[in-house]
């Protein structure tokens, strides 16, 4: 079995290539797509096989895929490119002759209505129109999306969002890597789109609780307008265009699509999911 994972130095990559490992999978067959194979030392040391390439320069795709190979495709980062980049890897995926493509998308698939998921829906219907045999992880929110930009919490002790009283099913970004590995080495996934989400939705005045008590501080949840909250994440130094995303997020989970507990990402995993509490205690911990 050969594997290969896309954005293999990112957060995710990373982890689904420690979950492969941990599950028994021979170094020798995974392939690891990266910009910059310095950024890969560590994974070429484990033995992982290394294949430069760039979603913006589809020539060196091409070379990154052969035929019968289990692919995960994880989203690119940078917003407003992704659609382009994503075409020009699923074009050279279907050249290779790939056994299954994995592509991690967003919780709710089609019905995600907000703005930073048209380019996830926009991926999944090129995928569909390529013939290759898919399997569509629609992750929802990762805890570290919060627990990774805990300093303006506790300079202010207030957690700052325009959600109302929105709740998020989040879970660890390595339960979503673990479901990514599941999914790779196991069988009877094509054809099949899981929602992946945490067991439990939490608030954000659970979410400011949580942080209060893993830091002994006086944390609470200051719900804003969306307006109030794009000003002052503006003034926090995000572009423009990145704060009406977060914004726009948050009306999102306000109207409840971030809430959804499907279970399939315990059944992937073999176990629940991990609680936000516990992520929080970790960040806090360092």
């Amino acid at each position: 079995m050969s594997i290969v994972v896309t954005g293999a130095t990112g957060h995710l990559g990373r982890l689904v290539i420690a979950h492969l490992l941990a599950r028994g999978v021979d170094a020798a067959g995974v392939t690891a797509v990266v910009r910059n194979a310095d950024k890969a030392a560590g994974l070429a040391e484990q033995g992982v096989r290394l294949r430069v390439a760039d979603y913006d320069e589809p020539e060196s795709l091409r070379a990154a895929f052969a035929a019968g190979d289990r692919v995960l495709l994880v989203s690119g980062s940078e917003v407003g490119k992704r659609v382009a980049q994503h075409r020009a890897l699923v074009d050279a995926a279907g050249a290779a002759g790939v056994a299954l493509l994995a592509y991690t998308g967003v919780l709710g698939g089609p019905a995600a209505d907000f703005a930073l998921a048209d380019e996830h829906k926009a991926t999944e219907e090129l995928i569909l129109a390529s013939g290759l045999p898919h399997v569509f992880l629609r992750n929802g929110w990762y805890t570290e999306n919060y627990t990774e930009n805990l300093d303006p919490v506790l300079a202010h002790g207030a957690v700052v969002a325009s959600a109302g009283a929105g709740r998020v099913a989040s879970a660890a970004r390595a339960d979503y890597a673990a479901a990514a590995a599941a999914v790779l080495t196991g069988e009877g996934h094509a054809g099949k789109a899981y929602e992946l989400s945490g067991d439990t939705a939490w608030s954000f005045d659970e979410y400011a609780a949580a942080v209060a008590g893993a830091t002994g501080r006086d944390i609470a949840y200051r719900n804003v307008s969306a307006a109030e909250h794009r000003g002052i994440l503006v003034g926090a130094g995000l572009p423009e265009g990145l704060a009406d995303i977060l914004v726009d997020v948050d009306a999102a989970i306000g109207r409840g699509l971030l809430a959804g507990t499907s279970g399939d990402l315990a059944r992937l995993i073999g176990r629940p999911t991990t609680p936000m509490p516990q992520t929080v205690a970790a960040a806090v911990k360092g």
